[in-house]
């Protein structure tokens, strides 16, 4: 797990999602993040077909990496992932994760994912059972956990997603594997503490945390 080295200070990495920012005022928003404290930036994609949503793409990507040292996670919510790896980390990527229910084979895209240069990551929604990407744990550097179905920001934390959490970190160490531990959906202080108890070692916060008074405060305190 040493690809993202968790701060002396915090017990789990904070990673502001993106799109919940003010897109008027994106570089100062970063900006604003990476001050308070954020570990990593998280990026959402999304084609209008995986998701009933549309964001950016991989010019955006190369925009805020322009704008920031952070690690950036960028989250491939699209029918054919595997068509755009190569362009999405070319932009900047650092992790690009994608999705178990989607059409790609999974594996290809892991394996391309790293011989391009980024960490790989696999994610599932609510409804997707464990067993969806248990053969695929070997060959990734990061496990997000939906507990919202992904497409719009500001749902309700999905209370279920604690016991993927809780069997993720069960597998990984029966099995000796390094994979970090991503959550995303709802998260707030309340969730977020839900989510570090139960073994997250990322928490991807984007609403909650972009309309904070304090963001900084925000950052501490999700990250215990």
């Amino acid at each position: 797990m040493n690809w993202l080295p968790r701060p002396a200070e915090r017990t789990a990495h904070v990673a502001p999602s993106l799109l919940a920012a003010d897109f008027a005022a994106l570089r100062e928003e970063i900006e604003n993040m990476e001050a308070a404290g954020a570990d990593l930036l998280h990026l959402d994609v999304m084609d209008g077909h995986f998701v009933p949503n549309l964001t950016f793409g991989p010019f955006i990507v190369e925009a805020i990496r322009r704008c920031t040292r952070l690690p950036l996670d960028t989250h491939l919510m699209l029918v054919h992932p595997d068509r755009y790896l190569q362009q999405f980390i070319q932009a900047g990527s650092d992790a690009v994760t994608i999705h178990a229910e989607s059409a790609a084979d999974p594996a290809a895209a892991l394996a391309e994912i790293r011989r391009l240069g980024a960490r790989p990551g696999i994610s599932l929604n609510p409804p997707t059972a464990l067993d969806a990407i248990i053969p695929h744990l070997p060959a990734v550097d990061l496990v997000l956990v939906m507990t919202v179905m992904p497409g719009f920001g500001g749902q309700a934390f999905a209370a279920a997603g604690l016991e993927k959490i809780r069997e993720l970190v069960r597998i990984r160490a029966e099995a000796g594997l390094d994979f970090l531990i991503s959550v995303d959906g709802g998260i707030n202080a309340e969730t977020g503490a839900a989510c570090r108890e139960a073994g997250a070692d990322i928490l991807v916060s984007g609403s909650w945390l972009f309309q904070a008074p304090d963001r900084a405060a925000g950052i501490r305190a999700l990250g215990g």
